[in-house]
């Protein structure tokens, strides 16, 4: 047995079964290895940057890490910018990157780099593999760390030498490697809690984030405000939002500076849960980074390390609230309106919540003109609501593959602005080969509509001819249903909610991917 065997063996026995891969010729023997040992899915990117995000919307719905290939420091750092993504959405991913044979490093040849310093500010645990008999070794420390709670992000380097030599003995049968316990929550962070709810419920906000926006822990926490009138929202950014008719309504924190100030000045304390104090997505001149007002009182109830669900529970039993029913969102009923009238974000919103099918996962990179779906959309048929962690855009088609790929049971729809899929493209062709269920939806106003907005909050002035150019993506104009057929997918443009509405019935009765272009 060589190396890249005994490291593919490790994975699976440690419960990593799907492999989202952009080899290159460091990685060889870790392909063939692939090829020869059943029992690992193999899923081709076109681009790191497909890869990497497809790890991290695997384990946001799959709740266990993946593996991804990646061909050494250049294609480390093509998977970077998703990478960032997952860590801030605390996905669990372990990178195997490619290395050159420890022999040919001081030969400084092209593609030689330093992989651990290209890995290591958006990993949690780097190493390099220094002996080929270590390699079982340092996989299964590689997955340990990626199924932590949170999860985390794992790199390990495997030069081609550790990958062709031969090793002694074989990957020892320890079993499938799950995700820890979480940590106990303390008592007294439930009675600190419980008695800012009891003193002041109406002024206390129940700010949710993490798992703490799974419907699990929303039960009680609807429970907590039914028994103190106190107010319950989720932070502006969540990995996974079970939400939907028959839910607990859980209002997202606005995304701009004065609304969220404004949303959140009535509250003397706000009780964090999997969250932490809300600040501004940027700094602004004469605005605020904290958005709470000053004054404003912080108690932690749980931490990612720990369980939501059960420190709601435990504060729902202090507080005698156990057997109260929560308010629920009701189920949208669907009329003629709905598929009338102008293409506006609401219009656009609202018959979304009439199209999206029970059980669905929603990758939501709609940017400017989905920032509204959040209310428009809570009453739809139960559904996950996947959003941008970290900010940086292109997460969004990726995204989609992995999820795709953990449930193919399941409907993905993933709304995306022209300008932030264009980043992640090649994530098209994935979903045609691998013929996933997922409707594109892009929203192709031929402007990088959020940064104009974002150009005048800085007070950067009025843009002349150059900044506009900047900000634009109408010169030439881009054609979805052209890019899309040239990825293998089937597409179609529409200018109407009727005609959205009639794509979206098409493209959801129809097995594989496809596109809608929605003209704004």
């Amino acid at each position: 047995m060589n190396g890249a065997e005994s490291l593919v063996h490790t994975l699976l026995d440690a419960g990593v079964d799907t492999c989202f891969a952009n080899p290159g010729t460091s990685e060889m023997h870790f392909v063939s290895a692939l090829d020869r040992i059943p029992g690992m899915r193999c899923v081709l990117g076109l681009f790191e940057g497909v890869v990497t995000g497809a790890a991290d919307g695997y384990y946001r719905i799959a709740d266990r890490p993946a593996a991804t290939l990646l061909h050494l420091g250049p294609g480390l750092a093509n998977g970077l910018a998703n990478l960032h993504n997952a860590r801030k959405a605390r996905s669990g991913i372990v990178n195997v990157v490619g290395e050159h044979a420890t022999n040919h490093l001081a030969l400084d040849a092209p593609l030689t780099s330093d992989i651990e310093g290209l890995a290591r500010p958006m990993s949690h645990w780097v190493r390099t593999v220094r002996d080929a008999n270590s390699i079982a070794q340092d996989g299964r420390e590689a997955v340990a760390q990626a199924a932590g709670r949170p999860g985390q992000i794992a790199t390990l380097a495997l030069p081609a030498d550790m990958a062709w030599s031969s090793v002694s003995g074989t990957p020892g049968q320890l079993g499938a490697i799950h995700e820890p316990a979480p940590a106990a929550t303390e008592q007294a962070a439930v009675i600190s809690a419980a008695q800012a709810l009891r003193n002041s419920g109406d002024t206390t906000l129940l700010l949710l984030g993490g798992r703490a926006v799974r419907a699990r822990a929303t039960e009680w926490a609807g429970r907590i405000s039914a028994a103190t009138g106190c107010s319950v929202m989720s932070e502006f950014y969540a990995e996974r939002i079970e939400r939907g008719a028959g839910r607990v309504p859980i209002p997202r924190l606005p995304y701009a500076v004065q609304p969220a100030v404004d949303a959140l000045s009535r509250f003397d304390h706000i009780v964090l849960v999997g969250a932490v104090e809300p600040v501004a997505f940027f700094g602004y001149p004469d605005k605020p980074g904290r958005l709470a007002r000053p004054g404003t009182t912080f108690t932690t109830l749980s931490t990612h390390a720990q369980d939501p669900a059960e420190a709601l529970q435990m504060l729902c039993e202090e507080l005698g609230a156990l057997r109260l029913q929560p308010q629920r969102c009701p189920m949208v009923v669907p009329t003629a309106a709905h598929e009338e009238g102008p293409l506006t974000p609401a219009s656009i919103g609202a018959l979304l919540a009439t199209l999206i099918p029970e059980n669905a996962i929603v990758v939501d990179e709609a940017i400017s003109t989905g920032r509204a779906f959040d209310q428009t959309t809570r009453d739809a048929a139960p559904h996950d609501w996947l959003t941008n962690m970290g900010g940086s855009i292109g997460f969004g088609l990726p995204v989609a593959v992995g999820a795709a790929i953990a449930a193919p049971d399941r409907r993905v729809i993933a709304l995306e602005g022209d300008g932030s899929a264009m980043y992640t493209l090649q994530s098209l062709w994935t979903m045609a080969r691998e013929s996933l269920n997922v409707t594109v939806v892009v929203f192709a106003n031929g402007n990088y509509q959020i940064l104009k907005g974002e150009y005048a909050q800085v007070g950067a002035g009025t843009p002349g001819r150059r900044a506009s150019d900047m900000l634009s993506i109408d010169r030439p104009a881009l054609n979805w249903t052209e890019l899309a057929a040239g990825h293998g997918v089937p597409a179609c443009r529409v200018s109407t909610l009727g005609q959205f509405a009639d794509a979206m019935r098409r493209a959801q009765a129809a097995e594989g991917p496809s596109l809608i272009e929605l003209l704004l």
